[in-house]
């Protein structure tokens, strides 16, 4: 184990470099100056000229790419071109909002994903299983900003029973802060709870087809020993790889789903940043979430050694 795990953070170094190379890139060839739609359409070439040499612009690509490492490694993630602020300090204060939706999400997401997937498998053909069909080919097809604006017209704009938009902080205001990500919550977590229950019913029916539970249920067990004892035991190798997979797209639906909304977190401000051509807001966002997709890749093939003891690294 100890072995396999020095080897993931290898790897993951590997992983991240190839990425940094990349996000540094993609930016820095995209067309469009960015001191000239910093200083703006009516400044002279003297302007942009000294906004370039400024932001280090001028510099071959190579320079600016090894002291754009080097000051990351150190902490430094660089200033807000038109925040004038740390970029450090513009995520921290967007991060709340981000992490509520996504934690609130994910909880959602598996805890029904996984519980329609079971009844779907226990009553294969039925009636629970033909409706999980259709509301896994729904979750599927419709945009998450369609369902978006759906949830609003419906529930905050014609019955008026929740907010339209906006966010509240959780501190001292829980009930507040929980109204506020209903709506957000319910129409990000759908495509995960289509895509969840869907992978968690073909996972256990394959599991309840095995000889062992057949013998089981010949012995008498009850259907829940059968259905979380044995099947999902069993069951749960794929169900976890497919929950650490709907983190990652998570990410870009955050993204929607925080404009949709007009929740001032992460995604917002990463969609104004492209907006404005802010590198450091940009680069230093692609980064952090890379790093954090894989941290959780790493922490799933970790758990699979706990859901099935036979798997040896």
């Amino acid at each position: 184990m100890a072995a396999y795990i020095l080897r993931r953070m290898v790897s993951t170094v590997a992983v991240m470099a190839m990425v940094g190379v990349f996000v540094f890139l993609l930016l820095r060839l995209a067309p469009g100056d960015p001191a000239a739609i910093i200083a703006g359409d009516t400044a002279t070439p003297q302007m942009v000229a000294g906004i370039r040499q400024q932001l280090g612009l001028n510099d071959p690509l190579p320079v600016q790419f090894i002291r754009w490492v080097r000051d990351m490694l150190g902490g430094d993630f660089g200033t807000s071109i038109f925040a004038g602020r740390p970029v450090l300090e513009l995520i921290s204060q967007r991060l709340e909002p981000t992490l509520s939706l996504s934690i609130l999400t994910m909880i959602l997401s598996v805890s029904v994903g996984i519980s329609f997937g079971i009844l779907a498998a226990w009553q294969s053909g039925g009636l629970v299983d033909r409706l999980l069909a259709a509301f896994s080919a729904l979750g599927y097809s419709v945009p998450v900003f369609v369902i978006g604006y759906f949830l609003i017209y419906f529930f905050a704009i014609r019955t008026q029973w929740l907010p339209v938009q906006g966010y509240v902080p959780i501190d001292g205001r829980l009930w507040l802060w929980l109204v506020h990500l209903v709506l957000p919550t319910v129409a990000l977590s759908l495509a995960y709870i289509a895509f969840i229950a869907r992978v968690t019913r073909a996972s256990m029916l394959e599991v309840l087809s095995e000889d062992y539970m057949r013998t089981a249920a010949a012995k008498g067990a009850s259907s829940y020993a059968m259905l979380f004892h044995h099947a999902l035991k069993n069951a749960g190798v794929p169900i976890v790889t497919v929950i650490g997979i709907s983190f990652a797209y998570l990410i870009g639906g955050v993204v929607l789903t925080e404009t949709v909304f007009n929740i001032p977190g992460v995604g917002r401000l990463v969609v104004d940043a492209i907006n404005n051509r802010d590198y450091p807001i940009i680069q230093s966002v692609l980064i952090l979430t890379s790093g954090l997709y894989v941290f959780i890749n790493l922490m799933v093939d970790l758990a699979y050694t706990l859901i099935d003891p036979r798997i040896r690294y």
